[in-house]
């Protein structure tokens, strides 16, 4: 059975509008699945599919004579004489890929749905040769929502941030949140029964992206180097990046590692979460914060706390809803999430009044008028808080 992502009906609303459709997103997170869906949604015969991962469908438009493609399509039986739906997974193994698809977009009557893995090259590269022709859509794990949905789990839209705990709900979803806290998000993996398979398909996600994804899209070629440096990101959940100290650590220089964790977040591996400020003198204005895109990775790549891997899920979930910062004064005391610059969060554990009253003040410091405490567990006594699994 094929589920429904939160985005498709996004990109539905464009299927018909003369643009180049583009998702982007690491790995595995379901651009081919969404790309077939919109492929199995047009009513016209004249389209098909090629995967640039594979050598036979790359050497399709890897010519330098770019007219000559269309004579590739008619041998796969398109009409190029009437309009053309091209969809192309994986772009990024094809360097001159814009090229080509600026040409056809120019010349010919074709409407293309790509994907790719790399928001620097879709981005920049796209944006100096299509300006104007596409539309980029950014596909990630599940969040919350979708995992209920792909586990075929029913749940009620709600404001989580407007309505009260559920006890109900809490005890009727509980068993499925602990799941997406400790194995993440990616289709495949949310949909696999066993534990053990599980483990052996994120240990392949992560092995496919230093073998394929990270050579395909750079020069790096320190290996070994580079999988120390995201087992030792993965084990800082939550902390302030120290790049001095990641580059003594590794062996490489501060520079490397600089690169290295720019290309990880641009992969879409990890994030960096900025500092949120308002009195210099008070707070960390420059040191950001790293999480990792799915609990799952970060479950295999090292042993994280039970409250470090909460932290990062909950990250994970609102993500979507906004632009995340983080505040800290100098004295040590912070915020985990500062939510589009309005909402401060919290995120506990096991929630109790005095972690309230500690984030009522900070958010006073920082000039917050809405905070939230967040919780992984149902505390006996104590209900002003939201429960992270409310957060869909």
């Amino acid at each position: 059975m094929i589920y429904q992502r939160k985005i498709y009906k996004k990109i539905k609303k464009y299927l018909n509008v003369k643009q180049t459709i583009v998702i982007t997103g690491m790995r595995r997170v379901g651009k081919t699945t969404i790309l077939k869906q919109i492929l199995s949604e047009i009513k016209s015969k004249n389209k098909t599919y090629f995967d640039l991962e594979k050598l036979s469908d790359r050497s399709v438009f890897d010519q330098k004579n770019y007219d000559n493609i269309l004579l590739d399509l008619e041998r796969k039986g398109i009409d190029i004489k009437k309009k053309i739906y091209l969809a192309i997974d994986e772009i990024q193994f094809l360097p001159n890929i814009t090229s080509v698809i600026k040409y056809l977009y120019d010349h010919y009557n074709i409407k293309f749905f790509l994907t790719g893995s790399s928001s620097y090259y879709l981005k920049n590269f796209f944006t100096q040769s299509l300006a104007g022709r596409k539309i980029i859509f950014e596909l990630f794990p599940l969040d919350f929502g979708e995992f209920l949905i792909f586990k075929e789990v029913y749940f009620k839209e709600k404001n989580p941030f407007k309505e009260k705990f559920s006890e109900f709900e809490y005890e009727r979803l509980k068993f499925y949140y602990e799941e997406f806290i400790n194995f993440g998000g990616f289709p495949e993996i949310v949909l696999a029964k066993k534990q053990e398979l599980k483990k052996e398909l994120l240990n392949d996600i992560i092995s496919s992206y230093i073998n394929i994804d990270i050579k395909s899209l750079s020069d790096f070629r320190k290996d070994k180097e580079i999988y120390s440096l995201i087992k030792m990101l993965a084990s800082r959940i939550g902390a302030r990046l120290d790049y001095n100290k990641l580059a003594s650590l590794v062996g490489l220089s501060r520079h490397t590692i600089e690169e290295y964790v720019d290309f990880f977040e641009k992969t879409y591996l990890i994030y960096r979460v900025p500092v949120y400020t308002r009195n210099t003198d008070r707070e960390i204005v420059k040191a950001k914060k790293i999480y990792f895109c799915d609990n799952g990775l970060v479950d295999i790549l090292a042993e994280n706390s039970s409250g470090s891997k909460f932290e990062n899920a909950f990250f994970n979930q609102i993500r979507h809803i906004g632009n995340v910062c983080y505040y800290a004064l100098k004295n040590g005391n912070e915020i985990d999430f500062v939510l589009n610059k309005k909402i401060a969060l919290e995120a506990k554990e096991s929630p109790i009044k005095i972690d309230l009253n500690n984030l009522a003040r900070l958010s006073k410091i920082a000039e917050l008028k809405k905070y939230y405490l967040i919780g992984r567990k149902n505390v006996f006594g104590f209900n002003n808080y939201i429960w992270g699994g409310d957060v869909k």
